[in-house]
């Protein structure tokens, strides 16, 4: 029964209490429940909490949330890690599915959100997930459905598939051994307001196929802040975060590997998001990302669409700005890929850096349209490294060089020939994205110090990693 488990004002958990009437479900060893399955998941209210409590063993069990809360009582489900820190694990192999929902696309995903007949259908909205090790949505592993019947995840499946929300955070969790790591699904616009925050998203895909990636995204207003992205799983041949979103925001993250590290594309299937007024801005600030050698393709980013129906690519700015790229390839390294000359990148205040000679980094591939400004470059660059119908404007204050002074982690060196090398951002991203924080290795994150004079890159100098944190500031967003 639900009035079972409620814990009144005085229960407290990360600074965090919920209202006096919301229910606390406990999971786990010596807590009122064994097992998720005995959550009521399709009753939650606004302000419920479902606390998943570490034990050795991982959970093999799988469900839906299709309910809503409030801004001020969102529906939380929560890992309480172990005495390590270790996350609570939700495996997807050989789970059960609680009787008592019924819901789409089971095959789709280990956790799901929206979509569903038990509960009734709905628009879940302000949900928070967060702090659980969920894995292994995908093929050939197997699972229960509502109907006890055995039943085999399919290739695009995701460790957690939103079929549709709308402020929904993901924040702290780790996300690997699927298809897709992470698939958010537009649902024709109404899916938006999502937060990605935190998260360790690695070894997902399928291995030699190039449609499943560590995460794969289609919302109004998605960002992704201070998330750590690894390597995909073994010969898996897609892009670290590929996302066809109008309202697009990639700040401070650290990605490495994949076909490419982003592939921000059309959204080929929804006119909403296409027509969308932040449709035609992009941003990309703060990141580290890294191509490593052996990396299928050469490309950093793609911008623009690759459905061909280019009437419904992007066709408007990336702004690529205080990015730390690093290439170890022996061979060719392009920046960008933008689709067509409608495409613009503003890139200012990067480093990008490739420890092949500089006549193996260009800027673009064959077309779009590129301002290209305060950035360090290795010596020797090239525009394209094919043919190229696109503009390329120098503003002549590029710097070069064969070492940009790197310090641990891509930190800079104080010597750096990039420190207090950077220009003002362009008036068109203030105020809403300055350059206010930056990444921590790994997941977390801290102010980025303002003396006056931006340096280059992702980090400004004077940063020291030490466990993971600065030595000074490192603090985290709170959980609601």
């Amino acid at each position: 029964m639900r009035s079972a488990f409620i814990i009144l004002v005085a229960f407290s958990l990360l600074g965090s209490v919920p209202p006096a009437w919301a229910a606390t479900y406990e999971v786990g060893p010596g807590q009122p429940l064994t097992t998720i399955s005995e959550v009521p998941w399709e009753s939650l209210m606004p302000g419920d909490r479902v606390l998943i409590h570490w034990r050795e063993e991982p959970y093999a069990e799988k469900w839906v949330i299709c309910r809503q809360g409030t801004e001020a009582d969102p529906i939380v489900v929560r890992g309480v890690p172990g005495p390590g820190g270790e996350l609570p694990v939700i495996d997807g192999r050989d789970a059960t599915t609680r009787t008592a929902l019924n819901f789409w696309n089971e095959g789709r995903g280990v956790i799901k959100i929206g979509g569903a007949n038990s509960p009734p259908d709905t628009l879940p909205a302000h949900i928070v997930i967060e702090n659980l090790d969920i894995r292994s949505g995908r093929p050939p592993f197997n699972f229960t459905d509502t109907d006890g019947q055995s039943a085999s995840y399919q290739n695009n499946a995701a460790a957690i598939y939103v079929e549709k929300a709308t402020d929904l955070i993901i924040r702290n969790c780790i996300l690997r051994d699927s298809g897709n790591g992470l698939f958010v699904g537009a649902y024709d616009g109404e899916t938006e307001n999502i937060l990605i925050e935190g998260n360790w998203i690695y070894d997902n895909g399928i291995e030699g196929s190039i449609y499943e990636h560590n995460t794969y995204t289609a919302a109004i207003g998605i960002t992704y802040q201070y998330n750590r992205f690894g390597p995909l799983r073994g010969t898996a041949g897609g892009n670290n975060l590929k996302d066809r979103s109008a309202g697009l925001v990639v700040r401070w993250n650290w990605i490495e590997r994949g076909n490419r590290q982003l592939d921000l594309v059309d959204a080929e299937d929804s006119s909403v998001l296409v027509n969308h007024p932040s449709y035609t801005e992009t941003h990309v600030y703060g990141n580290v990302l890294i191509e490593n050698e052996g990396t299928d393709n050469s490309q950093i980013v793609h911008y623009g669409g690759d459905s061909g129906t280019t009437a419904d690519y992007r066709k408007g700015t990336l702004f690529f700005y205080n990015n730390t790229v690093v290439s170890t390839r022996a061979g060719n390294t392009t920046l960008m890929r933008l689709s067509t000359n409608d495409e613009k990148a503003d890139v200012r205040n990067n480093i990008i850096y490739t420890t092949a000679t500089g006549n193996h980094l260009a800027m673009l591939s064959s077309s779009g349209v590129m301002d290209l400004g305060h950035n360090w470059l290795t010596s020797g660059w090239v525009t394209s490294h094919s043919s190229f119908n696109g503009v390329l404007t120098d503003d002549g204050t590029n710097l070069e060089g064969s070492d940009p002074g790197f310090a641990q982690d891509y930190a800079l060196e104080s010597g750096s020939p990039c420190v207090d090398a950077g220009t003002t951002l362009n008036p068109a991203v203030l105020p809403d994205h300055a350059l206010t924080r930056q990444y921590v290795p790994h997941q977390g994150n801290t102010f980025r110090p303002d003396d006056g004079a931006l340096d280059l890159g992702a980090f400004e100098q004077g940063l020291i990693f030490a466990d993971g944190f600065e030595s000074g500031d490192a603090d985290q967003w709170s959980a609601p």
